[in-house]
């Protein structure tokens, strides 16, 4: 039997389903702050595994457009938590990637935190 391709994996009755053995939690060789972030995060990340596959992208397209569209400190408010959220998704798979897959991660964090604090000073 083959290996299920990535979106495959089997889930229980509850909706959710365990992390599949061959994704590691942990960054082999990390130093002391990697390995606190990374369990701190193991928590949050099986959540958002056994979570619906559209709820997190629907969550964050929601903030990002109401960022967009609300003026002043509301707009602010709802563009930082997608800034923070994508910056924690990019810094837990920093090691993994090459440059070219950073550059457009580290961009995209950056034009988000721009823009939420644009808002916050009132532009």
């Amino acid at each position: 039997m083959a290996p299920p391709e990535h979106g495959d994996e089997k889930r229980t009755d509850d909706g959710g389903g365990s992390l599949p053995s061959r994704y590691p939690l942990y960054t082999p060789g990390a130093g002391p702050v990697r390995r606190a972030v990374e369990r701190r995060s193991a928590v949050p990340l099986v959540w958002l595994h056994r979570a619906p596959r559209w709820l997190s992208p629907v969550l964050l397209g929601v903030l990002f457009v109401a960022g967009l569209l609300t003026p002043g400190l509301a707009g602010g408010l709802c563009l930082l938590p997608v800034a923070l959220f994508l910056a924690w998704l990019a810094y837990l798979t920093w090691p993994s990637l090459d440059a070219r897959q950073r550059a457009p991660r580290v961009l995209t964090v950056v034009v988000i935190a721009v823009l939420a604090v644009a808002r916050l000073l009132g532009f």
